[in-house]
């Protein structure tokens, strides 16, 4: 039987403590496509529509494709940006009725002026329009805002199960079928919830994580149980239902779908002191790297907080300037954002010597620029790294040279005396070694490199790495979750509340 499949894609991660707005220019930077028609787009969050697409055809199914936008995290969406992509999603699927099922490709952490929760707000509204017997299904990433509004909105949701996002293609496979069996089996799924009251950050490479998520898909092999997700949650997003949930999906079971929940979130919250890995400060992490024996692998140090996957400007100089007052060389970074700066570099070419002032541009979070005479070692344009089957672009690259400590030559430093640093076009984390090869480095000839990043660099880093060490410097994306600045939140969260079941 021929069926009409709807599909539309609109996210972002909001930081509410960022000073970047996120308004119709950051969308059209990152991802604003019409009619499907992506030609070279091949950001993460475009692989579900482009799977969704090729399983339609295989069955002869007509896919409508309405708009698929997604911006790079920043602060609150202003009104006007949401509204206006929101309408125009709705107005294309009231074009396209009738149709037999909605699917949405969402992020779920998205906060606009007005809407603490917009993409459930979008939810609501596409229910509205198709009616309570039409499916909506939807994919989300697992640092979504798991709350009620989208749960009651749909009919089946899955979230991303690792971190770094490397399933995402998988996680989209999962929904088409749950949604083939809804429409050629009538297949009525029902979801539950569990909310376990936590804010924090939980890497899939390490255990606990690695056995919760061993865990999930066990769970999924069992009778009547269709789909079981963590939503990690997004800590710095200020919404009232911030926070880490349970979510289980079963075959019309909603007393298994509660009990499956209520479990795998007793266990999860029994792990909770070992689930954030061990963060170190700025001078702890440089001492465990001077103190080191020399090795052919680098340490490899997370600027957690300078994370522009999180919504934080990547211009930070905080750890920078350290090194640089210790005289820590054989030191690469990358990527620092500064257009400015990279501006400068192609203009004089390599071999230049130029007195640049780098960083600390977006306000205090940044730290204070600095000024350092460095020299044009290597540009590149239009540069890109690998992240989870798509490309992300890091635009027109240079690589800077700063010459360390009392007995280096400023013209000429050595590896040894010298601290390298990308800076770079766009905003964007650290996800792959090519961040720095692009720029002509060679990552492994250094005795640590600085990634400005969560966990997304694991996936491409871990091979390389001698240790890989997390920060909890000062920034956007602060780590001290006990003291994040939030307003809308009222419920008790660890590990700000030690027992926030208590009554």
């Amino acid at each position: 039987m021929s069926r009409r499949l709807f599909t539309a894609c609109l996210g972002t991660e909001t930081n509410s403590f960022s000073p970047i707005p996120t308004g119709l220019g950051l969308f059209a930077q990152t991802m604003l496509v019409r009619n499907g028609q992506f030609g070279t787009v091949s950001n993460l969050f475009a692989l579900p529509l482009h799977l969704w697409r090729e399983r339609a055809a295989t069955r002869g199914w007509t896919v409508i494709e309405g708009v698929a936008a997604f911006a790079a995290p920043a602060g609150d969406t202003t009104r006007a940006a949401y509204e206006t992509l929101r309408d125009e999603i709705v107005g294309g699927l009231r074009a396209a009725l009738p149709v037999d099922a909605v699917m949405l490709n969402l992020h779920g952490a998205m906060i606009a002026d007005g809407y603490p929760d917009a993409e459930g707000d979008l939810m609501a509204a596409v229910r509205a329009v198709v009616g309570p017997t039409v499916p909506i299904v939807g994919e989300l990433d697992l640092h979504c805002h798991l709350t009620r509004l989208k749960v009651d909105s749909a009919d089946a949701l899955v979230i991303f199960k690792e971190y770094p996002h490397v399933d995402v293609r998988e996680r989209a496979a999962e929904v088409f079928s749950l949604l083939e069996r809804m429409l050629d089996d009538g297949l009525k799924p029902v979801m539950a919830m569990h909310d376990c009251r936590m804010l924090g950050f939980y890497p899939t490479t390490r255990e606990p994580m690695l056995g919760i998520v061993q865990e999930m898909h066990r769970l999924e092999r069992e009778p009547g149980i269709l789909s079981v997700s963590l939503a990690h949650g997004f800590p710095w997003g200020d919404t009232p239902e911030v926070g880490t949930r349970v979510l289980v999906v079963t075959d019309n079971d909603p007393a298994l779908a509660a009990r499956t929940a209520r479990a795998l979130g007793d266990r999860i919250w029994a792990a909770r002191d070992q689930m954030v890995p061990p963060l170190y400060s700025i001078d702890q992490a440089i001492d465990h790297v001077l103190g080191a024996a020399p090795n052919d692998k680098p340490f490899v140090l997370a600027d957690t907080a300078d994370n522009a996957g999180i919504g934080a400007c990547g211009d930070s100089t905080f750890l920078l300037a350290r090194l640089i007052e210790r005289g820590v060389g054989g030191v690469a970074l990358s990527p620092l954002w500064d257009p400015g700066a990279t501006a400068l570099a192609h203009d004089a070419g390599v071999g230049a010597r130029l007195s640049m002032r780098i960083g600390g541009k977006l306000g205090p979070a940044s730290g204070p620029p600095l000024d350092l005479s460095v020299r044009v070692m290597g540009l590149a344009r239009n540069a890109v790294q690998p992240f989870g089957g798509a490309m992300a672009p890091l635009g027109d690259v240079a690589w800077l040279r700063v010459g360390v400590g009392s007995g280096a030559n400023r013209d000429q430093p050595t590896d040894a005396e010298s601290i390298d640093i990308v800076v770079n076009q766009s905003r964007i984390q650290s996800f792959d070694p090519a961040c720095f090869s692009q720029a002509g480095i060679d990552p492994s000839r250094y005795r640590a490199l600085v990634v400005k990043s969560t966990q997304h660099f694991h996936a491409g880093f871990a091979p390389i790495a001698r240790e890989i060490l997390y920060l909890s410097a000062p920034g956007t994306g602060s780590m001290n979750f006990e003291s994040l600045p939030h307003t809308r939140v009222t419920q008790p969260l660890w590990p700000r509340v030690a027992n926030p079941h208590a009554g």
